[in-house]
């Protein structure tokens, strides 16, 4: 019964997309931080209903014009970036269906003087239905930013007595797109008179800041003149929300995408997330909603102690490494590196798990007792290791963000790693198994 709550309030994806997303948007990174020593990064796209042969020979006309530039380091540079992308050209017989993302070239360690040949060539798990080609000092990776938007977008707008926010959510990220403050006039209690004239001003004020709301919704949600979100959801502490869905001058064309109006407590930021939260089930598919239910979910599992979770990156490995981990929460900026290393004497391999500042320091990669130093066998980011190996183990991987309060608090309390198991283990005594065995490693101090 607890395995199949577990899974019922875990399992949130029934595809790897987000992982695909995560992988995109990882190598946008890299590539936007990558240096060219003058123009030799070579950027490539090619739609899925274009010819491979024709951008091949256009390719090779490059190739041939590149001849021609004067400075001979410059033109070598790019003569081998060229060179590298027709190679890679030529592995394809046809465009993927998709289409067909090449980024080659030169580029720059962190020196500033050591040159290295990059190439990242890869299908993209949607259609990119952008030709490009550039031959530059670097990556163009605008080409990609469409790849995405995989989520649909909604639209927040928080209104009450003292202003108003515009907001934006798309998956698990959330946006501000304005804030505007309004001083409007309290009612007036004294009689005669000028109770009618100030009644009649207040009036005239609120008419306009509506106004000037209602025209803001159409600036921020309507494009090409129609909506540019799937939904659209009202908040407000006072009745400024249903006035606002209620007058004619809320734009027509965002009436029937109004998918929620909730009441919240509080204004700008804070009622923006009250709303995301009090919007839930209008908003069933937006991962930044199905995060913090995860998230709820998994403290609810710690505070009950039913031992059906783990965390911390030596618990979560092993139970994944024991194929008991169903769903793995990863933050998805960890720093955290998984090296594998080899025994100088014994010859055994074991996993070692290091922060950044953990790399630095040596006594990590030498044997305790000889004081040799290990072979490194492999080391790779945790995150990439995990997203391009889970599947192996029968897990399943939501990325967990440290935008909402629930996710602060796992990044920062539960080292941004742990998960939901299928069934209880033992941990305790699987230690120095777990991270590859040997007499000589204390796993609470070789093992971080």
């Amino acid at each position: 019964m607890e395995s199949k709550e577990n899974k019922e309030g875990a399992q949130l994806h029934t595809d790897n997309t987000h992982i695909e997303i995560w992988k995109i948007r990882r190598l946008i990174q890299k590539l936007d931080t990558t240096k060219g020593n003058g123009t030799s990064m070579i950027t490539l796209i090619v739609p899925p209903k274009d010819d491979i042969n024709i951008i091949t020979k256009k390719v090779t006309q490059e190739l041939s014009s590149a001849q021609n530039i004067k400075s001979r380091t410059t033109r070598q540079s790019v003569i081998a970036a060229i060179t590298s992308t027709k190679e890679k050209l030529k592995l394809y017989k046809y465009t993927p269906p998709n289409g067909l993302c090449i980024y080659c070239g030169v580029i720059l360690m962190d020196d500033g003087k050591t040159e290295k040949k990059v190439t990242w060539d890869f299908e993209p798990f949607k259609p990119i239905n952008q030709s490009a080609y550039y031959c530059d000092n670097r990556f163009h990776t605008d080409p990609l930013q469409v790849l995405l938007d995989d989520d649909e977008k909604f639209g927040f707008i928080v209104v009450d007595g003292n202003g108003a926010l515009f907001g934006l959510v798309q998956g698990n990220n959330r946006e501000i797109l304005q804030k505007i403050t309004v001083e409007l006039p309290k009612k007036h209690r004294k009689g005669g008179q000028s109770s009618v004239r100030f009644a009649r001003l207040r009036e005239e004020k609120r008419h306009n800041y509506l106004r000037k709301v209602a025209e803001l919704c159409t600036f921020h949600f309507i494009s090409n003149d129609q909506p540019n979100v799937a939904g659209l959801v009202l908040a407000g502490s006072a009745n400024f929300k249903t006035e606002l869905q209620g007058s004619d001058m809320f734009d027509k064309r965002l009436q029937p995408i109004v998918v929620k109006v909730v009441d919240v407590s509080y204004g700008g930021e804070n009622g923006f997330n009250q709303a995301i939260t009090l919007a839930a089930d209008a908003l069933a598919n937006v991962k930044f909603v199905a995060e913090k239910k995860l998230i709820s979910k998994f403290f609810e599992e710690i505070a009950l102690d039913t031992g059906m979770i783990v965390f911390g990156v030596h618990d979560t490995m092993r139970a994944l490494e024991q194929g008991a981990l169903e769903t793995l929460m990863l933050y998805e900026d960890i720093d955290m590196m998984r090296y594998q290393l080899k025994h100088p004497v014994k010859g055994d391999t074991r996993v070692l798990y290091l922060t950044s500042n953990q790399e630095k320091d040596s006594k990590f990669f030498q044997d305790a007792e000889t004081g040799l130093p290990f072979e490194v066998v492999s080391g790779d980011p945790l995150a990439e290791w995990l997203c391009h190996n889970y599947q192996n183990y029968g897990a399943i991987v939501e990325f967990i963000t440290d935008k909402s309060q629930e996710g602060f608090q796992f990044t920062k309390g539960f080292g941004g790693i742990g998960g939901f198991l299928r069934y209880k283990i033992e941990l305790e005594d699987g230690g120095e198994q777990a991270n590859g065995g040997g007499d000589d490693f204390d796993p609470e101090e070789d093992f971080i």
